[in-house]
């Protein structure tokens, strides 16, 4: 019986980030176009990357990713006989790798996952979610300091500060209490 509590409990723990995170993969695999849009946008060609300000808000397939500012790191280009998705031949370019800071919120049908920052590596295909991540699957939700999904073998490691030995106050006098891995799942 400990051991079928124990299963549930790792299932239940994976879900919500597992979801999350399946489908942004898929999304960000997808051939679809990516729509953002921003108060500013900035394109700097020698460090070939784009920065997008201002109430950000990306799209792509059903995934959405918003933040206050989002920059998008891309290959050179390379001109070459390589074929668009039009069947059309032309200049080639990847996203390396996307960065995204300040009230990162990223959604797809009812989950829900946000942080303070977000990265998301191509080339390693990993999303990592740092500062306050969380996520929620209905009213399941999973939270840490930092939450790395693996695309590519389908795992998550949600990640918490512990510093039991040493505790500080703050200003105020108050103790400031260790950054957990906490999470909450609602039973009906």
């Amino acid at each position: 019986m400990k051991m079928n509590k124990i299963f549930s409990f790792i299932f239940q723990v994976h879900i919500p980030v597992l979801l999350l995170f399946i489908a942004l993969g898929t999304a960000l695999a997808e051939d679809a176009p990516i729509n953002i849009e921003a108060n500013h946008m900035t394109s700097t060609e020698k460090s070939n990357s784009v920065v997008f300000t201002g109430d950000v808000d990306a799209k792509q397939g059903d995934v959405r990713i918003r933040s206050d500012e989002m920059t998008v790191y891309y290959t050179p280009k390379q001109t070459g006989t390589k074929k668009n998705s039009k069947g059309k031949q032309g200049a080639s370019q990847q996203v390396e790798k996307m960065i995204c800071i300040g009230n990162v919120e990223i959604t797809r049908a009812e989950w829900l996952g946000t942080s303070k920052k977000m990265v998301y590596l191509s080339k390693e295909r990993q999303v990592i979610l740092t500062g306050n991540a969380k996520a929620w699957q209905g009213q399941n939700m999973v939270s840490g300091e930092k939450i790395i999904y693996y695309l590519d073998e389908g795992r998550s490691e949600v990640i918490g500060e512990r510093t039991s030995a040493t505790v500080s106050e703050n200003d105020s006098g108050k103790k400031k209490k260790p950054s957990r891995v906490n999470m909450t799942i609602l039973q009906n």
